[in-house]
């Protein structure tokens, strides 16, 4: 597709195993990208060439030396990324009042401390090597209301779209554009997961709360992972330039702010 121009372009993926995460590695190397794909679930404890042009990488986020590790091996094979998006999440799904601190403590490290520390680095190579690029986090409409028994994970996404809002200030004049998508109700294996946890809570079967699910959608469908995938890939691509600090609903109407 013209607009994209990805040829030649360098993307880091975090969180590329499975769910929006693969279909963000599948759209870029379809555009043509170099694609460095990091996940926890991969064995490749060093930055791995899988083809001519793909790397792949085990990667845990939550783990500042790792992420340093990442970066220095970056640099020094001098694949210094053009765009970062950061896929990596975690849930869980209890009341408030009866959730576990410890599960509370793990969205954070992974959503919100993981975030934070992979912009922090990867960032700051693209200043250092090329003073331009593009940071897209993976937040949710989440980030922007509350959810029944999703309160850590809500208030881990609310985190997320702070970072982007100010490292998009504070990079601005290096013409690295930082910006967020928020999708809505996506059928990933997390959501699968969701649905069974959070049913079993309220007294519903998976089946139920698809349903419900739904419902809640102005346009009558829940997103599939390629939706969410085109709108990181428009916001990697030089159809937005003129964009930056921005969080893109992608909920089929679902939330509207």
């Amino acid at each position: 597709m013209y607009f994209t121009d990805l040829k030649g372009k360098i993307v880091l993926i975090i969180g590329a195993s499975q769910g929006i995460g693969q279909s963000v590695v599948e759209t870029f190397q379809n555009e043509g990208a170099t694609v460095i794909a990091c996940d926890i679930a991969f064995e490749e404890v060093k930055l791995q060439k899988i083809n001519e042009k793909n790397y792949k990488m085990h990667l845990d986020i939550a783990e500042e030396e790792e992420i340093i590790g990442l970066v220095q091996q970056l640099e020094e094979q001098v694949l210094i990324p053009d765009i970062l998006v950061n896929v990596a999440g975690i849930s869980t799904v209890d009341f408030l009042t009866e959730s576990k601190t410890v599960d509370f403590d793990k969205v954070q490290e992974v959503n919100t401390r993981g975030a934070y520390l992979s912009s922090k680095y990867v960032t700051g190579l693209m200043q250092r090597q090329q003073k331009a690029g593009r940071v897209i986090f993976v937040a949710s409409q989440a980030g922007k209301n509350g959810y029944k028994g999703m309160s850590g994970y809500v208030a881990s996404k609310h985190a997320v779209l702070g970072l982007c809002k100010t490292l998009a200030l504070e990079v601005a004049q290096d013409n690295i554009l930082v910006n967020a998508v928020c999708p809505g109700i996506v059928e990933t294996p997390m959501k699968h997961r969701e649905r069974v946890e959070g049913g079993a809570i309220r007294g519903m079967t998976a089946q139920e709360v698809l349903e419900e699910d739904q419902s809640q959608v102005p346009l009558g469908r829940t997103g599939s992972t390629q939706d969410v995938a085109n709108v990181i890939l428009f916001l990697a691509s030089p159809l937005a330039s003129y964009m930056t600090g921005q969080a893109l609903n992608v909920t089929g109407g679902m939330t509207m702010h």
